[in-house]
């Protein structure tokens, strides 16, 4: 017990330090680059910032997801789904360095069609700008070199190796937005979709390079074979079957997910001008600045945990554990703990941001995007769009971790028919009501509150299944001190809000006394909001970190 009391300790430390340490990545290469993409949306046509922001970006998320994300979440599991307890340690790894070949493998063919797809169902308009096409296939091998890297990506990730994934991905983010302010400054405004291109170029071989120096002798382009015996009878692979099910189980599953997940961007792509893109593309970059560095360590990091700490746990569909085990235990109240988490940003947000807000946008938004849909925009995504990613990613994470094959099924079924409701939420918002790219932000919130709400419903199953049907979920919900705190000041702060309260101006010169002593009013609220958080769940937050520690 005490061993297992260790591990546990030690994958929990491992889990908040990947957690951190990606944090960190996302504060500082999103700093870097968030000054780099003020400058990129300055010296950029909206046209030209919405192709390589929506489009470009969406083509190269396509390939890379379509080719490695099934693959991904499989190999998290692979100790406890890599075949038979008789297979030696050799083969085991092995297995798993084979099935971590087929992104790459997947990722060429993948590449070409979906470039050449692209190109045959863009517009004329768009097809139009200078550069175009190159910039396309540029954008494809880009993607490519990422998958090239893939194989060395999942042995760090098996390894927990994050140090690795932070410098590379660190420094190809920051590369790329380097290379393509330098190339627009040198080169003019002409040739801004290629220095895009370019830039995303150098990311993708900046990737490689930092995991290639980091395994230089791990580096593979195919499989080997392995070769078992079992009761006598040998059995040579490529990809371990049972494993390589499980891989394009996921991957199937994860078609239709990146179709919810990028659903907004192919709808603005096929009914916005390019302007309008430009528009929704510079507010998706502020907004999700937050889910970036926040919310997605968290997801990735608890996805790690969970499937690390259950691995080794008998936790199938209909093996009922005649008590809940100490791992078990420690899972649900990590879980817990990240909803709790969830909840106290989504109430810092929805008390905060929208008063703040236009002050932000006088400062953030260069003057052409002023007059554009982008504020409008902004405003939903404090209260609307970031509250349910929060949640989102939190219980797919657990989804991802915990399903087998069959709920693998029926949840592909119903992310279907989630598909189905949000095109008809698209069509009612934006078509009919004609709230255009605000309707979108509304659909992909829909989107997601579909797909966390059955991801919720499927923690409560398993939880239920595995002896812990009568534990509360009351640890992801704050304290009634915690909420009448934000009611005070969420109350202050808009009673405080100067005349007009919108947008007057930009820049500095936009911002006035009554901005400044609004600000003032706001940092005092929200110092006392924090500090009510704190000191309200200090004692059972302590209690409950060290049941996750398995202390």
């Amino acid at each position: 017990m005490s061993s297992n009391a260790g591990s546990q300790s030690s994958l929990s430390s491992k889990a908040l330090g990947i957690a951190s340490s990606l944090m960190l990545l996302q504060l500082l290469s999103r700093g870097i680059t968030f000054a780099l993409n003020q400058a990129l949306a300055r010296l950029a046509s909206p046209a030209v910032f919405g192709t390589a922001s929506i489009q470009f970006e969406l083509l190269s998320s396509t390939i890379l997801f379509l080719s490695r994300e099934g693959v991904r979440n499989a190999l998290l599991r692979a100790k406890s789904d890599t075949g038979d307890k008789t297979q030696d340690e050799t083969n085991v790894r092995r297995s798993i360095e084979n099935i971590s070949l087929l992104p790459p493998l997947l990722g060429v063919p993948v590449a070409l069609f979906s470039a050449l797809l692209y190109l045959y169902l863009t517009p004329p308009t768009t097809l139009s700008q200078p550069y175009f096409t190159e910039s396309v296939t540029i954008y494809a091998l880009a993607a490519v070199l990422v998958l090239i890297s893939e194989p060395l990506y999942i042995k760090a990730q098996n390894d927990l190796q994050f140090g690795i994934r932070v410098r590379a991905e660190g420094s190809a983010v920051i590369l790329k937005a380097v290379v393509a302010v330098a190339i627009i400054v040198w080169s003019g405004e002409e040739k801004a979709l290629l220095a895009f291109a370019v830039g995303q170029a150098a990311y993708g071989l900046c990737t490689l390079v930092v995991f290639w120096m980091a395994y230089p002798t791990q580096l593979k382009l195919w499989p080997s074979k392995v070769t078992e015996t079992v009761h006598d009878n040998v059995r040579e692979y490529y990809f371990e079957p049972k494993l390589l099910r499980l891989s394009m189980a996921m991957t199937s599953q994860s078609l239709v997910k990146h179709f919810l997940t990028e659903g907004d961007k192919f709808a603005v792509s096929m009914i916005s001008t390019l302007e309008d893109q430009g528009a929704y593309a510079i507010a998706s970059n502020y907004g999700s600045l937050v889910a970036r560095i926040v919310f997605q360590p968290i997801e990735e990091s608890s996805r790690v945990f969970f499937s690390k700490a259950l691995a080794s746990e008998d936790t199938r569909e209909g093996k009922k554990a005649s008590k809940a085990t100490k791992t078990i235990t420690s899972v649900h109240t990590a879980l817990s703990l990240i909803l709790l988490f969830d909840v106290h940003l989504t109430l810092l947000l929805v008390t905060f941001a929208p008063p703040y807000l236009p002050t932000l946008l006088k400062l953030l938004l260069p003057p052409r995007y002023l007059q554009t849909a982008a504020p409008q925009i902004l405003a939903l995504y404090p209260t609307v769009l970031l509250p349910t990613m929060a949640f989102n990613g939190t219980l797919e994470a657990f989804l991802a971790s915990t399903s087998t094959p069959s709920v693998m099924k029926a949840h592909a079924q119903f992310l279907v028919s989630a598909s189905v409701a949000s095109a008809g939420a698209v069509w009612l918002l934006v078509e009919y009501l004609q709230w255009r790219t605000t309707g979108l932000v509304w659909a992909n919130s829909f989107n997601l509150f579909l797909r966390a709400g059955w991801a919720g419903w499927w923690a409560w199953e398993w939880f239920r299944n595995n002896a812990l049907a009568g534990r509360s979920w009351y640890q992801a919900s704050p304290p009634l001190s915690v909420w009448l705190a934000c009611l005070l000041c969420g109350t202050a702060v808009r009673v405080t809000l100067p005349e007009g309260g919108g947008l007057k101006g930009s820049g500095w010169k936009g911002i006035g006394l009554e901005d400044i002593r609004h600000v003032g009013v706001g940092a005092t609220c929200a110092l006392f909001t924090i500090g009510v958080c704190f000191l309200s769940q200090r004692k059972r937050l302590q209690q409950e970190v060290s049941i996750v520690r398995g202390k």
